[in-house]
């Protein structure tokens, strides 16, 4: 039985329209030829030339925070609370929630800062005829995915509201991801909204759901739109950071041939 898998991650990487400019990582790469003074005190009397081709190790600095990259949020980054009881932090996610069938949902047609309803969820299943079942993992491929990297990728594709993600988790799902900066609309068209309403209760709708029901979401995921609707599995193990809102994941979906 082969197995075919798909890399839905991207890099962690400097200089990258990733994130907005004062939160994107810093890399120092430190080549073989530069670290000679960090091996030389494990072992006195060696000498850069007694190694092979006088080369040490590679070796890199990292300036990053856990929602760098592609990540995984547990609930206590929403809140502090979730289903009345305390959040679940990254390193406490149960690992039987990473590694299930995974379902597509085509959200590229809907506008830069739309927030997608549970009637937009509902319709797309019955398009694509899908039934969820529980721990299904649900992945939203917004018009965002196409513009990584580029300077307006934060600003760009829909957002997932409270009644989308509330519709998602009453029936047993328990990660979700995107392939946008956030699971939620672009700041920017919530800010305006706020600015004419004054309604708070639209800044982060979709994370904030996560306090009705724990869930887990990723984001900035890749390769979306070459994924089917379903007949595959996600692989998403996050890194565990104690106590942490989020963990990087290599997130891979797997297809048995």
């Amino acid at each position: 039985m082969a197995r075919r898998f798909i890399d839905l991650s991207i890099c962690i990487e400097t200089d990258v329209a990733s994130d907005p400019p004062p939160n994107r990582p810093q890399i120092k790469y430190w080549a073989h030829q530069d670290t000679f003074h960090q091996i030389g005190p494990f072992f006195p009397g060696l000498r850069q030339q007694d190694l092979p081709d006088h080369e040490g190790w590679a070796v890199e600095e990292l300036q990053v925070n856990p929602h760098n990259g592609t990540h995984m949020d547990a609930p206590w980054h929403y809140h502090s609370t979730a289903g009345g009881k305390p959040a679940a932090t990254i390193e406490q996610t149960p690992l039987e929630y990473c590694f299930q069938p995974g379902v597509k949902l085509d959200f590229r047609h809907f506008p830069n800062g739309y927030v997608a309803t549970d009637k937009d969820v509902a319709q797309e299943l019955k398009r694509i005829g899908h039934s969820l079942q529980p721990l299904d993992i649900v992945l939203v491929n917004t018009a965002a995915g196409a513009r990584y990297g580029e300077p307006d990728y934060v600003e760009t594709g829909c957002g997932m509201g409270r009644e989308a993600t509330l519709y998602l988790t009453e029936r047993g799902v328990k990660v979700v991801g995107t392939d946008a900066w956030s699971w939620d609309a672009p700041f920017t068209y919530t800010a305006k909204k706020f600015a004419e309403t004054g309604d708070a209760s639209i800044i982060w709708e979709g994370h904030k759901a996560g306090k009705v029901r724990p869930y887990w979401q990723m984001e900035k995921l890749h390769n979306l739109e070459s994924l089917p609707a379903a007949g595959f599995e996600v692989i998403c193990f996050p890194v565990k950071i104690k106590g942490a809102g989020a963990g990087w994941t290599r997130a891979v979906a797997m297809f048995t041939d």
